[in-house]
């Protein structure tokens, strides 16, 4: 891939101010008039929209610096370089992994690319309980639009690999309505590697977008910076302590600097931002902090074709279905989003139960297999109120998230929901991805099995990539952190523009709910601290 241009590099040459924790020289004291803490979908966004109104901006992300020319497409290199804790970030209990990403633009470097906006019913839902007015569906559409343009979000229309067609025909079959997801590329070359980083810079990610907006702006970045506490006085954050990281980019070197400004914006993510403000021992009386953090629980289900499948080929996720989220009322029983997950080697191994001679009977099938997960919808149920993000001694953080019956209810009814799927589109085995399942060969025998499983932590399989709430956002200031402008309510300098920010979980994919929130909450805070109206994402 070294033949495509590297805008990343060409920037640097071009003199971009990026100072990484490798530096020979690094300042004590930054200044400022706006820092950012990450780089993510909210932390970009916010960085671009606030450069763009001649604000001196200050980026400190945790995470390396990489780009097209480091993207080989190898998990090796990809999951310890660009994911929180090597892609292997856990719950307190071990019982949920979590995919976040942990470099230059966030997860958005290494998602999938799926693009929606914020379902009609969650955002109802919000005005109903939380107060949120001005989030209507009218009143969004504008950011959303503007978004998907800066974006280049649109339904893809190329050809689709045989693993999302999969999700296609059961659905047909069965009468399960199925639809494109939107996806946020340019000219995309159908690789599929999306998950470590586009080597061909054809992801509109903040990479490739917002970052190099906010830096050709005059922003300065940081990396492998990592901030570990507000300093505050009188209600107001006075500066920001960051460790610089060693050469590992995993502990601090014993090098500090603190960066003072009019304002700082939390945008490390729902896990990081609550831990930072823990930290911090920010004021918070109603103890909302860190609480109500959703996870949408994904359960996943295998199947094995006649016919190869190549899961690692072309566009990782292409068709998804609303059906089984759309059938019930949205503080019924939990609905779940269906979608289609591309298969490399290494995360496969990961996930497929069994052990010795078993697992390796399934890792030959690699080529055959495909996989269909169910987002679960949490956070709208007095029986599903999400996890808690604490620290540990040494104040990282961790997620402590309750896997509840009345959740494991919906997985099941989600692998039954998958397993039918995969029949109807021509499977001769299907693997329930549950450490007491085995491999069955007809939609009977696994909806027997499945009915009989139990349904516990560690036993039921559970991931998730998208973590959202923390610091929820409400017209009252019982149930929200921050206000409809993303202030904080008890610090005046202090805004928060990352998924934390969300009251309950989306029901679907966060990225572009997290741009078309943030980019709002941008324009609003640079209209504030400048006086005049800006013209976010030129």
């Amino acid at each position: 891939m070294s033949d495509f241009p590297d805008p990343v590099a060409a920037g640097l040459a071009r003199g971009w101010r990026v100072l990484d924790a490798g530096a020979s020289e690094r300042p004590e004291h930054i200044e400022c008039d706006v820092a950012i803490v990450g780089s993510g979908a909210g932390g970009a966004i916010s960085a671009a929209v606030l450069a763009g109104s001649g604000l001196r901006v200050v980026v400190i992300e945790e995470g390396p610096l990489r780009s097209s020319r480091d993207f080989n497409m190898l998990e090796s290199q990809a999951y310890p370089q660009l994911y929180q804790e090597s892609a292997a970030r856990k719950t307190s209990d071990k019982a949920i992994n979590i995919l976040q990403g942990r470099c230059v633009g966030g997860s958005t470097t290494v998602n999938w690319t799926s693009s929606f906006r914020t379902p009609p019913a969650t955002l109802e839902y919000w005005q109903r309980h939380y107060g949120l007015s001005s989030f209507g569906v009218e009143q969004l559409a504008p950011w959303f639009e503007q978004l998907e343009r800066y974006l280049s979000v649109e339904p893809w229309m190329m050809p689709v690999n045989a693993n999302n067609d999969i999700l296609l025909r059961g659905g047909q079959r069965l009468g399960i309505a199925v639809g494109t997801v939107p996806r946020n590329v340019r000219r995309c070359l159908d690789l599929g590697y999306c998950g470590m980083g586009c080597p061909a810079n054809r992801k509109a990610a903040m990479l490739d977008t917002a970052i190099p907006a906010a830096l050709e702006r005059g922003a300065t970045l940081l990396t492998r910076a990592r901030a570990t506490r507000l300093v505050m006085n009188a209600g107001q954050a006075k500066s920001l302590e960051i460790d610089w990281l060693d050469e590992t980019g995993l502990r601090p070197s014993g090098r500090r600097s603190s960066v003072s400004a009019r304002h700082f914006v939390l945008s490390g993510g729902a896990i990081n931002t609550p831990a930072l403000l823990l930290r911090s021992k920010a004021p918070d009386p109603h103890s909302l902090t860190g609480r109500r953090t959703f996870l949408h629980p994904t359960v996943v289900s295998a199947a094995a074709f006649p016919q190869r499948v190549d899961g690692y080929q072309g566009a990782p996720q292409v068709y998804y279905s609303d059906h089984f989220l759309e059938r019930d009322a949205i503080d019924g029983p939990v609905g779940y989003k269906l979608e289609v997950a591309p298969l490399h080697p290494v995360l496969t191994a990961t996930i497929l139960q069994g052990f010795g001679r078993e697992h390796a009977e399934r890792m030959r099938n690699f080529t055959h297999t495909n996989a269909l997960i169910a987002l679960l919808r949490d956070g709208f149920h007095p029986e599903c109120p999400g996890g808690t993000v604490k620290l540990h001694d040494d104040g990282s953080p961790v997620l402590d998230y309750p896997l509840t019956d009345f959740l494991f209810e919906g997985a099941r009814r989600a692998l039954l929901s998958m397993a039918e799927i995969q029949f109807a589109a021509g499977a001769h085995t299907v693997y329930p991805i549950h450490e007491m399942a085995l491999g069955y060969s007809s939609w009977s025998l696994t909806k027997a099995a499945i009915m009989a499983l139990p349904m516990k932590p560690h036993l039921t399989r559970v991931v998730s990539a998208h973590v959202m709430g923390g610091c929820p956002l409400s017209a009252d200031e019982r149930t929200g952190l921050v206000g409809p402008d993303a202030r904080h309510r008890h610090l005046e300098n202090v805004s928060i523009h990352d998924a934390s920010i969300f009251p309950t979980s989306l029901g679907t994919n966060p990225q572009l709910t997290i741009f078309a929130l943030c980019a709002r909450a941008s324009a609003t805070l640079a209209r504030q601290l400048t006086g005049r109206v800006p013209d976010p994402l030129a």
